[in-house]
């Protein structure tokens, strides 16, 4: 696998730092190898460090789950080296019931430098922020985006003959790392179908005790069909209601936090930049990975418009910038990208076809008084820039640094 360069220049300035590094991101998105690649860093530093590595999916770790057991073993391998400095890589760590105590204990009974994985956004709040508040930083991990999967290639025999077939079956297959393991499409389908599987059902149904299995398979499909389109939970009872499926809006909340916890689908929330502040309703939902939302989704017609919404909101989400969408009285940007004080406004279009799509997708940006840089990308060749707007092609500006 390739290394995780862009994360790894995130974490690294905070090894040995007294703050526990807490990595988070959905099923397979790479967490566990990204772990390895922190783990290698360490040991270059310094070949005496000791590493204690438990992966809590694996059954060899089975007794571990068990927070006393974690806490004593811990101890017994802390006192092993005489006390000496142990850099603690817990993968899955949702899987240890009261996990929260045991890292707390460890962090004050032994010199130890602790990683942490989890499959679920909500290790970030409640219990987790009640027992280390201010003592842990976080970081979100997403799948493969298409510069990653091009630095791949570039490492590996490359089935495609140009970047665009190359961007083509990432749309279709998304960026889950581990599928760029496999031959041929159909192994590929039915990894990123077991995927799937296995997110709902252990971090969806088992986890939050899902009633109405077949309403939360028909919201999902809802969701990831409509990706880029604003909702509010009232309007996808209604939506669901009319398509035949009854449900109360209380019911939807809790299964779109459940997918949401899981992060089968994230979302965006919208940002009025006339009255400078968030909006409360309507936010837009995205799939964390193309491949799992082609997996489930409702209909079969291939939208380029909200693909390639999505790609690039993933992409700026992996390049730390805070994404909403924004609203300008009657016109919507689609994405305002916010980044250490610098910001950046962005118009996604399949293809510029005409005139009129052209007005359509600059408006908004030429509304916006300000001088932080505006694109519109799309998937077109020709270059439409002007105005203070710069054009760029989707696969050139995804490649871009």
């Amino acid at each position: 696998m390739i290394q995780r360069t862009k994360y790894l220049k995130k974490i690294i300035p905070f090894i040995d730092k007294p703050l526990i590094k807490v990595i988070i991101g959905v099923r397979r998105s790479g967490k566990t190898v990204l772990l390895s690649q922190i783990a290698a860093v360490i040991s270059q530093r310094a070949e005496e460090a000791q590493l204690v590595q438990i992966n809590f999916e694996s059954y060899r770790s089975r007794a571990l789950q068990n927070p006393d057991r974690l806490y004593a073993y811990i101890l017994e391998r802390s006192a092993a080296v005489d006390g000496r400095r142990l850099y603690l890589f817990f993968d899955e760590i949702q899987e240890v019931c009261s996990w929260q105590k045991v890292v707390n204990s460890l962090i004050v009974d032994i010199d130890c430098d602790i990683y942490l994985t989890g499959s679920n956004s909500n290790m970030l709040s409640g219990e987790l922020a009640t027992y280390i508040a201010g003592r842990y930083v976080h970081f979100t991990v997403y799948p493969f985006t298409f510069s990653e999967i091009k630095q791949y290639y570039a490492e590996n025999p490359c089935p495609f003959s140009s970047d665009e077939a190359m961007f083509d079956d990432f749309l279709r297959f998304g960026g889950l790392p581990q599928r760029f393991l496999l031959e041929g499409e159909g192994p590929v389908r039915a990894y990123i179908e077991d995927v799937f599987n296995t997110i709902v059902m252990k971090d969806v149904i088992a986890r939050n005790k899902i009633g109405d299995v077949d309403l939360l398979e028909r919201l999902t499909a809802f969701l990831l069909d409509n990706v880029g389109n604003p909702f509010s939970a009232t309007s996808i009872s209604k939506k669901l209601k009319a398509e035949g499926t009854p449900s109360n809006v209380a019911t939807l909340m809790n299964y779109i936090g459940a997918l949401k916890n899981a992060m089968v689908v994230l979302t965006a929330p919208r940002y009025d930049l006339k009255g400078k502040g968030l909006l409360s309703t309507n936010e837009k939902y995205y799939a964390t990975d193309l491949g799992l939302r082609n997996r489930v989704k409702s209909s079969d017609v291939t939208d380029y418009n909200k693909l390639y919404e999505n790609v690039v909101y993933l992409e700026m989400l992996s390049r730390g910038y805070e994404v909403s969408v924004g609203k300008m009285g009657e016109y919507e940007v689609d994405f305002i990208c916010v980044k250490e004080g610098q910001r950046i406004y962005l118009q996604v279009a399949y293809l510029l076809a005409d005139n009129a799509v052209v007005e359509r997708e600059f408006r908004p940006l030429l509304k916006i008084e300000d001088n932080f840089p505006k694109y519109v990308i799309s998937g077109d060749r020709h270059d439409f820039s002007g105005k203070g707007i710069i054009h760029k092609n989707i696969i050139d500006f995804l490649l871009s640094v």
